[in-house]
């Protein structure tokens, strides 16, 4: 036996892959799937089984085009209705693979249709359970994704998960390894874990929501608390995993389109397509294309463009550094984004050496900032999550996370310089992006934000650490 944890680290994702005597499953697989079929052919296997542990909203699954690229069979837990050939499983079944055997544990209430895998080895003894987005390590799945689908409250939903939790993952043995769907940075939770891999032991020791003498209420209060609205296109990537979805080649043939800058510049115009700059925040701030949106392929690049694009059938034009294409298209895959036109053939350089329009972004060194402030008493706003706000902030500073910036623009003045930060430049740089297209052009944007802010003598709130703003 075999288990292989295939982690992106964008999506903050775990895929898995489990072989036994000539057998392979796939669980929770991401949209493209040739490494996994590669690394099938390589190991001489057959994919016999993808299961998938719920309907997931955070990305889009490979399990369809996977399915019939291998025929491998779709295997679903209970309550599960999906508009393709799957399995729905009931509980307590089981599915051999070689020598081991998966047992499907029904366990509602992140969706309704939740469901985790227990592994037994060849002896039959419990190895491994894969709990989707049921228990990560540190945290639990959040209750408020399926309420309308499940025509219940997050507080109904929250209640059925802790009993889930306790009559059939917290029943099992100490030593079961815990196998999560994600880890830190992850949208799904709020209190992940770095670590991407358990034991069922140390969960119930360390993850809050499983506390030996904690009551359903408790339960519901804590887990409920502090729940951020979840990114708009969560639900869409729901719609697109239990429907299906467009084949992947079909996206990728269609989005790699080089384009010279006079064929991007009638294309912007007569599609109205978003131009979508994945170069670095240095780069983009000291030279763009107007009205272009720079989210960076060094960070959580697919998710802020789930968070900030709500239309997965917008259509985007991109701007990469060159060889960076693919890789783009392939992200902006992974969580529904296939519209793609094509791309800025030879990237910026082209745009600015046909000697067309180019726009700048303001950038200052935190050191001058503090010269700032220490001087002018300036408007700073910080575009971190709230919980980071609280923990700790410049003092004075406005907080208006980019995660709801396209609702809250109106926050952002025009008739008032103001500067911008985040955690470390990366949102403030999107942040920026998206206020210069919109027509803001009264702010200055601060390098290295609070990371490096809070080493110089700008003065600050006192620190309270985060895990005591959940308890409060």
């Amino acid at each position: 036996m075999h288990i292989e944890q295939i982690y992106t680290g964008c999506l903050a994702q775990g895929a898995y892959y489990i072989t036994s005597k000539g057998e392979a499953a796939i669980i929770d697989p991401i949209r493209e799937i040739k490494p996994y079929l590669e690394r099938a052919e390589r190991d001489g296997v057959r994919i016999k089984y993808i299961f998938e542990t719920h309907f997931h909203a955070d990305f889009v699954s490979g399990h369809v085009d996977l399915a019939k690229a291998t025929g491998a069979k779709i295997i679903y837990g209970p309550n599960a209705n999906p508009s393709f050939d799957a399995h729905i499983a009931f509980d307590g079944e089981e599915f051999k693979l070689g020598d081991v055997v998966f047992k499907v544990l029904h366990t509602p209430g992140h969706t309704m249709e939740s469901t985790c895998y227990l592994l037994k080895n060849e002896d039959g003894i419990d190895n491994a359970i894969f709990t989707g987005d049921t228990l990560f390590i540190g945290d639990v799945g959040r209750p408020d994704l399926a309420q309308k689908a499940a025509s219940m409250t997050q507080e109904q939903l929250a209640a059925t998960l802790y009993h889930s939790l306790r009559t059939k993952v917290m029943t099992l043995a100490d030593d079961v390894l815990v196998y999560p769907a994600h880890g830190a940075g992850s949208a799904c939770g709020k209190n992940m874990s770095k670590e991407t891999v358990s034991t069922i032991g140390h969960q119930k020791q360390n993850n809050y929501a499983l506390r030996a003498n904690m009551t359903e209420a408790e339960f519901v209060k804590e887990v409920t608390d502090g729940l951020l609205p979840p990114p708009a296109y969560f639900p869409l990537n729901v719609a697109l995993n239990k429907h299906g979805y467009e084949n992947i080649d079909v996206v990728m043939q269609r989005g790699m389109r080089a384009l010279t800058p006079k064929e991007f510049e009638i294309a912007a115009n007569e599609t109205g397509a978003v131009m979508l700059d994945t170069r670095n925040a240095q780069k983009f701030s000291e030279g763009f294309i107007p009205n272009s949106i720079n989210i960076g392929l060094d960070g959580q690049f697919a998710p802020w463009v789930g968070a900030l694009i709500p239309d997965l059938k917008q259509n985007i034009l991109l701007i990469t550094d060159p060889g960076k294409e693919e890789e783009t298209l392939t992200r902006l895959s992974r969580v529904g984004y296939d519209q793609v036109l094509g791309y800025l053939k030879d990237g910026f350089v082209s745009w600015l050496n046909s000697g067309k329009e180019i726009d700048t972004i303001k950038r200052i060194s935190p050191e001058e900032f503090a010269n700032v402030y220490k001087n002018e008493n300036p408007l700073v706003i910080d575009v971190r999550k709230p919980g980071e706000f609280a923990a700790e902030h410049v003092d004075g500073a406005k907080s208006i996370p980019l995660d709801y910036i396209n609702e809250d623009l109106a926050q952002f003045p025009k008739d008032q310089k103001f500067y911008i930060h985040c955690a470390g430049g990366y949102r403030s740089m999107i942040a920026a992006s998206i206020l210069k297209s919109r027509g803001w052009d009264n702010f200055v944007e601060v390098l290295g934000g609070f990371a490096q802010i809070s080493k110089t003598d700008v003065p600050k709130t006192d620190y309270v650490c985060p895990s005591t703003l959940r308890k409060a």
